[in-house]
């Protein structure tokens, strides 16, 4: 088959059987055949299904196995979703395709009008409708059990039929004999003659029903005791479905929806354990998901060379999976800025798991993830191991700047990159600097305070870090001293002897917690390839918008070069030698142009020149970007998004199981904790109250009962 073009085997009209290993497998229908190449769109392919199946082309949808993933059904949505699945199956002969049609939901509505209907009748009508519901949904139960000489594939294919068969006769059995053997039952009703046995044929082996008396003397009318027909693994059959398309899927809500359906009544826990059981199905296990890592490992490397995957395990059971792929390696050392921000998070779609993340800043400054790791716990030797891993990463020697909260990390680097430079996260910092005040602050104040520390963090020399402290010791001397207490020289750019680029936090948590979804709690495995999909959507859409980029600089960096020539335009500017020169607004700056130093210390801060700078360039009818930083040049960026991220087809799992990584590799222990699993709370509403001021002396903190000021 040509490159770029794929055959594909469309299918319609049957249904999807699930094996007993958790695979499916499509049965019945018609097939055609369609050539699909990498040009065709999803409106041309779906032009050409609907005169295929005489279908409207809005009532069906597309779907598709990934290669060696049986599990888990694709739906091509858009002509992206199209490209993914001809570049998934190229080197395949054929492809299966599914074309199902949608399911519509309608609400109907009973209209009273002058006609003179009843509502009696509308009554009936709509127990018409429910009754006929039911019946469409038990249609085929009914007929699950013919009589003597049936055959079924196993004791529990029979069982199932008969659960089946008993819910749509509207009747209650028990076991009398239930083995792999042999399978007897009977009526729970007294003096109710119906039975049932099934049995191996010795000759064929095969399961069979030899005896049955179908008479019904009870009336065969289920009462409460119905909730005994619907076993977890039953109610986990029928909502499997349904919680697919609805996650949030309450038990209350499939109890409601069984009781209508199917005229069966559970309580909360039946319906509890039921969705519990259908999540765990429609989503690997953690303990099976885990067993691939090893797997995953080498398919990672495979399919990406260059690329590093460590699996660590220990004893005890516990594990640390560090991923960093090629692309982002290569588009880090060779285009981004020597700065990488630490965070360790919790992922809001599995709490289970932890995420240590390093991640930069590009020139148009957003997010540039560089390495991941997925572990159980957030130690400070888990952290030692994750820096190790990520040092022996890089193929380039150069001093980089760090930033983390003071209690992740940074207590570990000094042992790992020794000539590199460490500060303390803004965000970190802010969130401390708020649990100081208590509510005696107004809302109001509290702001005003933040922003006094902020411009401590971004002064650039003493004197307006100094500036900054005293506006707070204004309002509280405490305040002030914790401040300097926090060592500065950890966080301020008046004191920092790295360099951090006007960049002083990281939005690592949001954005990975935006990428993995909140619909099911992922396993490791899971987490790991949506954070690959996701890096390698960011590295293609990202590198195509760079390549219609017409200027020098990157957008970010020009439009701030604009703004600050405007400022520049106003300034003096003084000549002291070829390289030195003194500007003059409402203070003097001194510029060396050779060094790209100015007293201001934002050329130096920033990488880019700052207005004094610009002044003097425009005198020297200099080059502007011969002075900019080579990080904010749109060459630059342009490299650090030159590689690409490369699929991996067959992420669903192995080919065949490695029996030496099975034994060596085990899952962590997991201990479920007494009762319900709770649901994700709820967001804590944010009260603000409103301080007390005294109306005789105009304090704050108390009223005028109690003012002990001397007037």
């Amino acid at each position: 088959m040509a490159r770029g073009k794929i055959l594909a085997i469309c299918q319609s009209g049957g249904e999807f059987i699930t094996n007993s290993d958790g695979s499916m497998s499509y049965s019945g229908g018609e097939a055609h055949a369609i050539d699909i190449n990498c040009e065709m769109s999803l409106s041309d392919l779906r032009s050409e299904i609907s005169a295929m199946f005489n279908f409207n082309a809005d009532t069906f949808s597309i779907k598709y196995f990934l290669p060696r993933n049986k599990r888990t059904l694709i739906t091509i949505s858009n002509d992206k979703d199209l490209q993914r699945m001809v570049d998934f199956h190229a080197d395949s002969d054929t492809t299966d395709i599914f074309v199902t049609k949608k399911v519509e939901s309608r609400i109907i509505r009973s209209v009273v009008a002058d006609s003179g209907t009843s509502t009696d009748a509308n009554t009936a009508s709509v127990a018409t409708l429910e009754e006929a519901k039911r019946q469409k949904l038990c249609i085929n139960w009914d007929s699950m059990i013919t009589g003597v000489g049936q055959v079924f594939s196993s004791p529990k294919a029979f069982r199932d039929a008969l659960h089946k068969y008993a819910i749509a006769n509207s009747f209650m059995y028990r076991f009398i004999k239930n083995d792999g053997s042999r399978v007897t039952a009977e009526c729970t009703v007294e003096d109710c003659p119906w039975r049932i046995h099934a049995s191996r044929s010795s000759a064929k082996q095969k399961f069979m029903i030899k005896k049955m008396n179908d008479i019904h003397t009870c009336g065969k009318e289920l009462s409460k005791e119905s909730r005994r027909l619907a076993s977890q693994r039953w109610v986990a059959s029928i909502i499997k479905d349904k919680l697919r398309d609805t996650p949030n899927y309450r038990p209350k809500d499939i109890a409601k929806d069984l009781q209508q359906e199917y005229g069966l009544s559970l309580n909360y826990s039946q319906a509890w354990r039921g969705k519990f059981i259908a999540k765990k199905e429609l989503h690997n296990s953690h303990e099976e998901a885990f067993s691939q890592l090893s797997w995953f490992c080498e398919r990672i490397i495979e399919t990406n060379p260059g690329s590093v995957a460590t699996l660590h395990t220990s004893d005890d059971s516990r594990f640390c999976f560090f991923v960093t792929f090629h692309a982002s390696l290569y588009g880090f050392e060779h285009g981004c800025r020597p700065l990488l921000f630490l965070d360790g998070l919790s992922l809001k779609a599995n709490k289970q798991w932890k995420l240590l993340a390093a991640t930069a800043v590009d020139g148009q400054n957003d997010i540039y993830p560089v390495a991941f790791c997925v572990l159980d716990s957030e130690a400070s030797e888990n952290w030692h191991w994750f820096l190790v891993q990520l040092k022996s990463a890089f193929t380039l020697s150069r001093a980089i700047t760090f930033v983390s909260s003071s209690q992740n990390g940074l207590e570990e680097l000094p042992e790992v990159f020794e000539d590199s430079f460490h500060g303390y996260s803004e965000q970190q910092l802010i969130e401390n600097f708020k649990k100081e005040m208590d509510e005696s602050w107004t809302q109001e104040l509290k702001n005003k305070m933040v922003g006094h520390l902020k411009r401590a963090i971004c002064a650039c020399k003493v004197d307006e870090f100094n500036e900054s402290i005293e506006n707070l010791r204004i309002q509280s001397k405490e305040l002030a001293e914790w401040v300097l207490g926090m060592e500065p020289e950890f966080w301020s750019d008046a004191f920092f002897k790295g360099l951090r680029y006007g960049h002083y936090s990281s939005g690592a948590a949001e954005i990975f917690n935006d990428w993995v979804s909140t619909r099911y709690e992922p396993s490791v495995l899971q987490i790991v390839d949506i954070l690959r999909c996701k890096l390698m959507e960011m590295m293609y859409s990202r590198r195509e918008s760079s390549n219609t980029w017409t200027e020098v600089l990157v957008p970010s960096a020009n439009q701030k070069v604009q703004e600050e020539m405007i400022k520049a335009r106003s300034l003096r500017v003084a000549c002291s030698s070829d390289s030195v020169f003194e500007v003059s607004d409402e203070s003097t700056n001194v510029i060396n142009i050779e060094t790209r130093e100015c007293t201001c210390r934002r050329w130096q801060v920033t990488g880019l020149p700052c207005m004094h700078a610009l002044a003097v360039l425009e005198r020297m009818n200099g080059c502007i970007y011969d002075y900019c930083s080579k990080y904010l040049m749109t060459e630059c960026y342009q490299q650090a998004y030159s590689l690409s991220i490369n699929p991996i087809p067959d992420v669903g799992g192995p080919v065949c199981a490695d029996s030496f990584h099975a034994a060596t590799t085990c899952p962590p222990r997991t201990r479920r904790l007494a009762g319900r699993p709770k649901e994700k709370p709820a967001e804590p509403r944010i009260i603000i109250k409103r301080a007390v001021r005294c109306s005789r002396c105009q304090g704050l903190g108390h009223n005028k009962q109690t003012c002990k000021a001397q007037i």
